[in-house]
């Protein structure tokens, strides 16, 4: 029988490489570490990368087993979830992973400028209803330019026609870089293709979704620290779905 939400928590209080810092913490407690994530904890010079929305911490521990000289931070608020990576990564002795409980919302306070290269986002919730929400929403590239380098480079993967569309939409009415974009990823994928870092790692649900028929679909940009940002004036459908065997809750066929 595997541990209930309680142990896990308790486990995660004493984890060396768990951070838990929710808004009700943030408002009263600042971040000390903020700047210095390299020197206090990782105690290296390498590049860091967030997985933001990680889940059960899957992909943050895979990519760092991938790439050992790059340091990558799993970012949910999700303590009970989050506890399957954060094991792993104790377990396995992976010195170039943490995790970090808190809500996304106010993830600016927890970096400095110039202190992250990279953001994976990882089978986000799409928020049909609230563009505000959404990881790829403008709201949210303002954030994560008080951190990222000028230029920093974010990966959307996902499952859901109306996130990639919606973020398509965003990111062209910005004029941002687009580096990479399929609707399929599998379908680009080989040895030698460029699209090979993404499709190299398959988590538990995205397994899930490609046997349910659904395509992967993967986009990668630079967020230049410059520039107003603004979102699309246009309608997008939505999926049928909110989640794995989840069906929609609104009778809405579109939205913005």
């Amino acid at each position: 029988m595997g541990k209930g939400k309680l142990a896990k928590f308790a486990d995660m209080a004493s984890y060396e490489n768990v951070f838990q810092y929710p808004f009700s913490v943030m408002e009263h407690v600042p971040f000390e570490m903020k700047g210095h994530w390299r020197e206090q904890y990782f105690h290296n010079d390498h590049p860091i990368v967030l997985e933001l929305g990680c889940g059960k911490g899957e992909y943050t521990v895979e990519l760092a087993k991938l790439y050992p000289d790059i340091n990558f931070i799993g970012v949910d608020i999700k303590g009970a979830r989050m506890w399957t990576g954060a094991t792993q990564a104790l377990h396995e002795g992976l010195k170039n992973v943490a995790f970090l409980r808190t809500n996304i919302e106010i993830i600016e306070r927890f970096f400095s400028e110039n202190e992250v290269q990279e953001i994976w986002l990882t089978f986000s919730d799409p928020q049909m209803k609230n563009p505000r929400k959404r990881l790829t929403s403008t709201y949210f590239m303002e954030r994560y330019r008080k951190f990222l380098v000028d230029g920093g480079i974010i990966h959307l993967k996902t499952d859901s026609n109306f996130l990639f569309t919606y973020t398509t939409y965003m990111v062209e009415h910005n004029h941002l870089p687009v580096l990479l974009s399929t609707r399929d990823l599998y379908s680009e994928d080989s040895e030698n293709s460029e699209y090979s870092e993404a499709a190299s790692i398959q988590t538990y649900y995205e397994s899930m979704w490609i046997a349910r028929g659904l395509n992967i679909k993967y986009m990668k940009w630079r967020l230049p620290r410059t520039g107003t940002l603004s979102e699309p004036d246009v309608e997008i459908e939505l999926d049928d779905y909110r989640s794995y065997h989840r069906t929609k809750r609104s009778s809405l066929d579109k939205a913005k």
